[in-house]
């Protein structure tokens, strides 16, 4: 701060404006007097102090700093006050708590406009005292000043009684503001809410247009307090439909409304709290009812495999079954969804639970634990689950094909695609061939890839996206055919993202292609230009090329944009909990004898490679 202070002495005029704008900013911030005092001098010192912008922020900066004093003897010697040096004045006296004050400065002002007005009604009413403030809107009235949307926000929040409220929203519609402000709507809704005229907030949310989360929120207490706590919880639900996100407010609201229906039912509620990346909210929801059954249960469940958290989700399950709720099929699957390679052993268990409880027919179980199976590298168990379910639906089919493609069993995947074809009712998919590209990506299988990829659109009327183009082009450089993969970006009905390009990218690299790698790059950074991945590239390829003075470049161009290269990082797994480190990392949980380990297993794998 005083290093600024010091640069503002001997200011040339050209730069002075954008330092003392900086200067004054930064006073703001801290709210000293002292350095309030240090700008005023360095306002004389550079001759601006006549100046009438500068001189209202000076004194908005002795106000805002508590300098009551000082603020009143630069404001009697301003030779050139303006409307906007009163107004600062008279809103910094009322900050201050300087209400008399305040008042003899509004007396005396030559000429006064609508934020003049607006300052004492709002100043009024901070201080305590409503009825001057709206003796103060009928004198405005009076003097022809046209309101606008905080004026009329203030008065809502002061009505007392049903009438008042009714004058004020007839003021509202008079002045037109009403069909343009989200803000006077909001607050008249709040208004009618405080008085108990729960219609007439309704007949405003009515007429409101692009409505917010705070509309939301008012209409959502509306029908709370009226008493209708179901049509409560229906708003909520509607607003999420809409597209508007719940915050901190509407949250305690919902929570307290279902807390008082003791509606054990409502496991909706908690499940929409967790898709709106809300969890804590949602358990705490789920704690403030006093009976569980397998549709909360299921929620919760639910929630916590959305976030990650499948030990958590497998503790609730347990808990769950030892209050002998039974699970239901959307429970198992929650559960089995949320399973990782580290819990194979309880992946197994619930298995046996779901052949107990009589669900291994069931589609959607059945396709869970395939997932997991899949997950987990078990290939052969998610086969079996494959071979003994009936009535296979499509997201059945995709699962198969996309998980044999993941475990490096391509051929396998393929077959199944075969299958799916020869049934009539049904008919792939984007997912179907996302998974089907992905298998031939992996194996290598060029010609198979293409055939799929064009007969997509001809024969199925699936149009190719982002990621079925990705996984094309990733193909086709990993075959070398670099140019190939380029023309299929270059003729793209839509402009390639980085997943699309990087390929061609990395291609472009192992071929020593510079000419292509910059090209590539740079249309990048085009789309990405926070990526560090071209940089990298770039650099490499520089460097393989004896071409140093570019290679610092990028590495100057990386640090400017202050890009930092993504750290690697390996995952182990240690009992029931998976832990991750990051490369040159010092601690990691288990220590020395962790160290050691991965070092046993990394010269097994290096002593099988040998052999």
């Amino acid at each position: 701060m005083f290093q600024l202070l010091r640069r503002a002495h001997g200011l040339c005029m050209p730069s002075s404006y954008l330092h003392l704008s900086r200067l004054v900013d930064r006073c703001l911030l801290s709210k000293s007097p002292t350095l309030a005092r240090i700008f005023h001098a360095q306002l004389v010192k550079v001759g601006f102090i006549r100046n009438t912008f500068w001189g209202n922020r000076c004194l908005q900066l002795y106000f805002k700093s508590g300098s009551v004093i000082d603020a009143f003897q630069l404001f009697d010697d301003f030779p050139d006050k303006n409307t906007i040096s009163w107004n600062v004045c008279l809103k910094g006296l009322f900050e201050n708590g300087c209400l008399s004050h305040a008042l003899d400065v509004f007396d005396e002002m030559p000429e006064r406009d609508v934020v003049s007005w607006n300052t004492m009604i709002s100043g009024s009413a901070f201080c305590g005292y409503p009825e001057y403030a709206i003796r103060l809107f009928l004198e405005m009235q009076a003097c022809v000043i046209q309101p606008t949307d905080f004026t009329f926000s203030i008065l809502a929040s002061l009505v007392s009684c049903t009438r008042h409220g009714e004058q004020i929203h007839g003021n509202v519609i008079c002045s037109g503001v009403s069909q343009f402000s989200l803000v006077v709507c909001n607050s008249l809704m709040d208004m009618y809410r405080r008085l108990g005229v729960y219609d007439y907030a309704l007949s405003v949310f009515l007429t409101v247009e692009d409505r917010d989360t705070i509309s939301w929120n008012s209409l959502i207490l509306c029908c709370s307090e009226a008493g209708d706590k179901e049509l409560a919880l229906d708003q909520f639900f509607l607003m999420r439909e809409v597209g508007n996100q719940p915050d901190e407010y509407t949250v305690s609201t919902v929570v307290s409304i279902c807390s008082d229906m003791r509606d054990l039912s409502k496991g909706a509620a908690v499940d929409m709290f967790s898709k709106c990346s809300r969890l804590e909210d949602s358990v705490k929801l789920f704690m403030y009812l006093e009976g569980w059954n397998s549709a909360l249960c299921n929620s919760l469940v639910a929630s916590y495999s959305w976030h990650g958290f499948g030990e958590d989700a497998l503790r609730l399950f347990i808990h769950s079954m030892r209050q002998s709720i039974r699970p239901d099929k959307f429970t198992i699957s929650s559960i089995l969804s949320s399973m990782n390679v580290v819990m194979l052993d309880h992946g197994a268990q619930v298995h046996s639970l779901v052949i107990k409880l009589g669900f291994e027919s069931d589609t959607a179980v059945a396709t869970s634990l395939m997932e997991m199976y899949f997950k987990t590298g078990l290939v052969d168990s998610a086969m079996g689950v494959f071979a003994t379910t009936d009535g296979k639906d499509l997201i059945f089919w995709n699962t198969v094909i996309m998980g044999l493609a993941r475990n490096s069993r391509a051929t396998e995947s393929l077959a199944i695609f075969q299958q799916l074809l020869k049934d009539r009712y049904l008919k792939p998919d984007r997912v179907t061939f996302m998974g089907i590209l992905v298998a031939c990506c992996y194996a290598g299988f060029v010609n198979e890839g293409l055939q799929i990829f064009s007969s997509m659109k001809k024969l199925y009327g699936v149009v190719a996206g982002n990621e079925h183009y990705a996984c094309i082009v990733e193909l086709l450089c990993r075959a070398g055919m670099i140019k190939e993969a380029k023309d299929i970006a270059d003729k793209m009905p839509f402009e390639p993202n980085s997943h699309i390009l990087e390929p061609i990218l990395c291609a472009s690299l192992d071929l020593g292609d510079t000419r292509l790698a910059e090209m590539v790059a740079e249309r990048m950074l085009g789309s990405q230009p926070k990526s560090s991945f071209p940089y990298l590239v770039l650099i490499k390829l520089y460097e393989m090329t004896w071409r140093w003075e570019n290679s610092v470049r990028i590495r100057y161009a990386m640090n400017k944009h202050k890009l930092n290269c993504a750290q690697g990082s390996s995952k182990i797994g240690i009992k029931s909990s998976v832990y991750s480190f990051e490369a040159g990392q010092l601690q990691i949980h288990g220590g020395q004898d962790t160290c050691s380990i991965l070092e046993l297993l990394s010269w097994d794998s290096d002593d099988q490679e040998i052999h």
